[in-house]
């Protein structure tokens, strides 16, 4: 699917330079797609260069939440919601382990580390899978909550904002942690209705009951803020948050009697890695997408929208961020790469620009993580995975939608 849509930006921007050339008389086209690919070439690897130092961290911190039992404590606290969630895991099988290390990469906003995490997850799944070539429920139901994001820390999406000039890159912290609920919560209960799962329990209505009231007093308390208390606020939350995390991951590592240093540095090779990893991915998608943007197609279509919207007499600004929405379930590298062209062009802190960063972190890329999760243990019949990992993209694109505009609009 991916090579598709990239030959695919390619060639639309071909056609529509020789439309710009030919019938508009504007020969200069060819010179500004070419001068956007070098422009976007080197956007793309700035980028990818300071992510490395992000990266770097947040696998040296989960690293020392591995060693000094913070992930295992987040095990404990959620294994009786896991329990009922995934019912055929046996008791003490390294599948459950797996699926909690992947959650909390994916918690952190470490998409890329995420994966080979899910990868070993679903393997271990399919040990215990009774029909090797369907999905399991309990395969569905993880592949579904990856698909939703779970997104509780957007390292990656605050760095991007740096990067590309927000005044706070960490202003989206609140609104993308409730768009990212929203998305979680509505493929967990679609999945669950589906696979006949029981979750009128008191241990899951204890779980979800005491998440959605966190969320809603949240969501309740900050619209009766003005615009420059909601500001100062959800920057203080965001940051104590974080930094909490990092303290707390090292102050339970330090008591365990872990090198912290040296646990740090262990991981933060691997951040090393996985960041250099991602330069070649998306510099190959702002390339595409420059030239695409260049050639006038995304503008027109875009426009063509924007003007429907109009029509019925709503606002229009969340159009501009469309792209990343209609992408994001295809192709994570091609809504990342969306994401820092809708900074770079509009600005890290237009309403577009903040839109755009806030789907990209609340759901996640349902035909990529389904081709390459279920791909990997020779899955066939997925049966109801793409209806429920899409549901809760959709879930998570409303959210995103409505949290933008409570807090920026």
């Amino acid at each position: 699917m991916l090579n598709w849509i990239w030959a695919g930006f390619f060639f639309v921007a071909f056609l529509a330079g020789l439309f710009r050339w030919l019938v508009l008389g504007e020969p200069g086209v060819w010179a500004a797609m070419v001068g956007s690919s070098f422009d976007m070439a080197k956007t793309g690897f700035e980028i990818s260069i300071g992510l490395t130092g992000v990266m770097c961290l947040w696998l040296g911190i989960m690293k020392i939440g591995e060693k000094g039992g913070a992930v295992s404590l987040v095990a404990r606290a959620f294994d009786p919601l896991l329990r009922r969630l995934f019912p055929s895991i046996p008791p003490a099988h390294p599948a459950g382990a797996s699926i909690v290390m992947n959650l909390s990469a994916n918690m952190l906003g470490l998409d890329n580390a995420a994966t080979p995490l899910g990868l070993k997850a679903m393997k271990e799944l399919q040990e215990i899978n009774p029909e090797p070539d369907t999905a399991s429920n309990d395969q569905i139901m993880f592949l579904v909550v990856n698909a939703s994001a779970v997104t509780l820390i957007p390292t990656a999406i605050m760095t991007y904002r740096a990067q590309m000039g927000a005044k706070d890159p960490t202003d989206v912290f609140l609104p993308l942690l409730i768009a990212t609920f929203c998305s979680t919560m509505t493929g967990i209960l679609v999945t669950a209705r589906l696979q006949g799962l029981r979750l009128a329990s008191p241990v899951t209505l204890a779980y979800f009951g005491s998440a959605t009231l966190v969320i809603g007093l949240a969501a309740a308390y900050v619209s009766g803020l003005d615009k420059e208390t909601l500001e100062r606020q959800t920057s203080l939350f965001a940051n104590l948050a974080i930094f909490s995390v990092i303290v707390g991951f090292v102050l339970l590592a330090v008591r365990k009697g872990v090198a912290v240093y040296e646990t740090f540095v262990e991981g933060a090779k691997e951040g090393f890695t996985v960041a250099v990893g991602i330069i070649p991915h998306l510099v190959g998608m702002l390339v595409a997408i420059g030239i695409l943007r260049t050639s006038g197609v995304l503008d027109q279509l875009l426009d063509a929208v924007r003007l429907a919207v109009a029509s019925v007499g709503l606002d229009g600004r969340w159009v501009d961020a469309l792209p990343v929405a209609l992408v994001r379930p295809l192709s994570g590298s091609g809504a990342r790469g969306l994401v820092i062209e809708t900074m770079k062009t509009l600005g890290a802190d237009s309403f577009a620009g903040r839109l755009a960063c806030i789907i990209q972190g609340s759901t996640e890329t349902t035909f990529y993580v389904l081709a390459v999760y279920f791909g990997s243990v020779g899955i066939k019949n997925t049966r109801h995975a793409i209806v429920c990992g899409l549901t809760a993209e959709f879930a998570g694109f409303a959210g995103a939608l409505a949290v933008a505009y409570l807090f920026f609009g």
